[in-house]
């Protein structure tokens, strides 16, 4: 069977049962399409094609012996370059950690290997996750396979671009204040953010720790169903995973919606927006309501507060969570420096790109002495108003619909030089992160030739909604089966 490579997760998980082909087949496909490819698209930071030919090729010793084996088992998976992979380089896209190799697995990662999953390599994002277009990487930027003159969308770009242009059949992100939702939208595939705690961060280099979220890329919402159920769960590890059960994701997915209640927030259909963008949206609120669900226009006050809290509340955990590269204990360090003093600014100047530093910068100032009322303590009551918004409009419906971001993706360099503007790109994916809420990115059609997601958000630990709303959709369209035309 030739382009192995294009097959969703349960078909490839189905050809394996059936021994219609070997993991190794399936693997070989992935690794040539990287190949063939990842020299335009630049996906990828490291790759381990003998790790994964190994992996495969031990899984299918276990398939001829007709063990019972997993969904994910000998399945090739891309993972975002903020999981520490044990024994395989882990950059976070940094040069401050460019020859970073741990001893440890992320809880995430260790899930997938127990599953026996294939693992291809690492894939790129914006430096520490901080950007919403994977330009802001130490190393390369990412470019969209639909576009290669355009971003990927951020800071999962690198996962997103990897799974829309078929270099591997599923992949894993993080989503702190849109970093699946936008990627996924902007590339033309489903992702999840799960609820905040859902799934354990331990393991993954933090950001902003009171909203960084690990989730999946799919091909379909089907297969983002069946991951899930792998990577939910209680961790010891993570203080932040709260003891609430894993859902039977894949059987809850095909209910009907019948009588479901469907938000639509004006705040989030606003001047200024892409009109094909208000377009796809709306008419996927149109293809719900004839599969039987309820459309509600509903408020969202404070959504035009949320993007100045994030950006207050994001720098100063980073400015916290970064204190730990100091070229003392691991990654780059400038020990030819003179005093300590040096080696923490040398080390620091040289490893860390201009976002990190902008953010540390900011984030440090918003908490030092005089400040910190003014705007961290702030930043927090914004961030409880915009949760209050969301339970009083959860007590009215199910889920809410909402554009993903205002409008296609851009041109690479075209907003890089102006933070605000960029900042601004995730005004639709940020209230939800600060509410530590769950949301799904699906495709819902093309502006201009160029993919368009729509955002499902549900309540917190609601997967099981948002999974089934964004089933019933793809199994009444085909937008999600659309795909780039890179050779």
């Amino acid at each position: 069977m030739p382009n192995l490579n294009k097959l969703t997760l349960l078909e490839a998980f189905e050809g394996l049962r059936k021994k219609e082909f070997s993991s190794v087949e399936l693997t070989r496909d992935c690794l040539a399409q990287i190949k063939a490819l990842d020299d335009k698209v630049k996906a990828f930071i490291t790759l381990d094609e003998d790790g994964a030919i190994a992996q495969a090729k031990a899984v299918d010793k276990k398939l001829k012996s007709e063990e019972s084996l997993s969904p994910l088992a000998g399945i090739p998976v891309a993972i975002k370059d903020l999981f520490c992979t044990k024994g395989l380089r882990t950059t976070g896209a940094s040069k401050i950690l460019e020859n970073y190799v741990p001893p440890f697995d992320a809880t995430a990662v260790a899930k997938l290997r127990a599953e026996e999953a294939v693992i291809l390599g690492k894939t790129n994002c914006d430096e520490f996750a901080m950007g919403g277009s994977t330009e802001n990487s130490g190393f390369f930027p990412t470019h969209n396979p639909w576009d290669l003159e355009r971003v990927p969308g951020g800071s999962s770009g690198g996962s997103a671009a990897a799974l829309s242009s078929d270099m591997c059949i599923y992949s894993i992100g993080t989503d702190t204040g849109g970093s699946i939702r936008e990627p996924a939208s902007f590339c033309g595939i489903s992702g999840l953010k799960v609820s905040y705690g859902r799934v354990s961060r331990y393991g993954v280099l933090a950001m902003t720790s009171s909203l960084d979220t690990i989730g999946p890329f799919g091909k379909n919402v089907e297969d983002i169903a069946v991951l899930l159920k792998y990577l939910a769960g209680r961790d010891p590890l993570d203080s932040t995973t709260p003891d609430i059960a894993v859902d039977d994701y894949s059987e809850a997915i095909n209910q009907n919606i019948k009588g479901l209640k469907v938000g639509l927030p004006k705040e989030y259909f606003v001047e200024g927006m892409d009109a094909g963008v208000r377009d796809c949206v709306l008419a996927a609120a149109k293809k719900l309501e004839e599969l039987g669900a309820e459309i509600i226009d509903i408020n969202l006050p404070h959504t035009d507060l949320a993007v100045a809290a994030y950006y207050i509340i994001c720098p100063c955990e980073v400015s916290s969570n970064m204190a730990r590269y100091d070229g003392i204990k691991y990654g780059l360090s400038k020990k030819h420096s003179g005093d300590l003093l040096d080696i923490y600014l040398d080390s620091r100047a040289e490893g860390f790109g201009p976002e990190v530093k902008r953010r540390i910068m900011i984030g440090s100032y918003a908490l030092s002495a005089g400040y910190y009322d003014a705007y961290y303590k702030k930043a927090m009551q914004i961030r409880t108003l915009v949760r209050q918004d969301f339970d009083e409009a959860y007590e009215q419906v199910d889920v809410i619909l909402t554009p993903v971001a205002p409008a296609p993706a851009y041109k690479l360099g075209e907003k890089i030089g102006d933070p605000l503007q960029m900042y601004l790109e995730d005004v639709f994916t940020i209230p939800a992160s600060l509410a530590g809420l769950c949301g799904l990115t699906v495709p819902a059609g093309f502006t201009s030739g160029l993919p368009v997601g729509m955002q499902i958000l549900g309540k917190r630990f609601a997967e099981k909604t948002v999974l089934r709303v964004g089933q019933n959709y793809q199994k009444n369209t085909a937008w999600h089966k659309e795909k780039p035309k890179l050779n």
